[in-house]
């Protein structure tokens, strides 16, 4: 695929539980449009879920669709699991972000993909990024209270990815969310005006 699938895109990444959905949803008041990998993700996982019941189980899979909580837990505590699936639906999120991408890329202006292992992953020639970071002791805050999930799970679950202040290191535009809704809005739209 030609670079000039994502010559006006801007990777949206961040960490789990620091407020990517909700900085997305205050780009796409602004006007901005967006592509959300997780999203396109269920939807393919539900679309190949007979493929998902051969490689794991049939427990994982009920009318049709794939139970993703149960589905996670061998994914974040087995490598081998979790690269097996990553093997089979990281392609597959590929191709339907590029697909999207070349309509977008007609109107000529900037766009975000949110893309959650944008750094872990590296399969995307993406030059810009924005990163939504949070300190990690927030984020394992925050994770706990959205997942109703203890501290040990919350950190295994950020543990499967790339340190949040190191995010924060390779990020071209950075959005600090360690505050409230209100200084969030007021983040987004500071780096609306760095970005145009």
């Amino acid at each position: 695929m030609n670079n000039e699938t994502f010559k006006h895109a801007i990777a949206l990444t961040g960490g789990i539980a620091t407020g990517k959905s909700t900085a997305c949803s205050l780009l796409k008041l602004h006007g901005f449009l967006t592509i959300d990998a997780d999203k396109i993700a269920h939807k393919l996982l539900d679309m190949h879920s007979g493929e998902i019941a051969n490689m794991f189980g049939s427990q994982y899979v009920k009318e049709g669709k794939v139970i993703r909580k149960e589905l996670g837990k061998i994914i974040f505590a087995n490598e081998q699991e979790k690269l097996k699936l990553e093997a089979f639906i990281h392609p597959l999120i590929r191709q339907e972000i590029e697909k999207e991408s070349v309509i977008f890329e007609e109107a000529g202006k900037p766009y975000f993909i949110d893309i959650p292992l944008f750094f872990e992953k590296m399969h995307y020639p993406i030059d810009k990024c924005l990163v939504v970071y949070t300190p990690r002791d927030l984020q394992v805050q925050r994770l706990m209270n959205r997942d109703a999930i203890d501290e040990d799970e919350a950190k295994l679950k950020i543990s499967n990815q790339m340190d949040i202040e190191e995010k924060k290191n390779r990020a071209d535009y950075l959005i600090d969310n360690s505050s409230n809704l209100k200084s969030l809005q007021k983040e987004v739209e500071r780096v609306i005006k760095e970005i145009l």
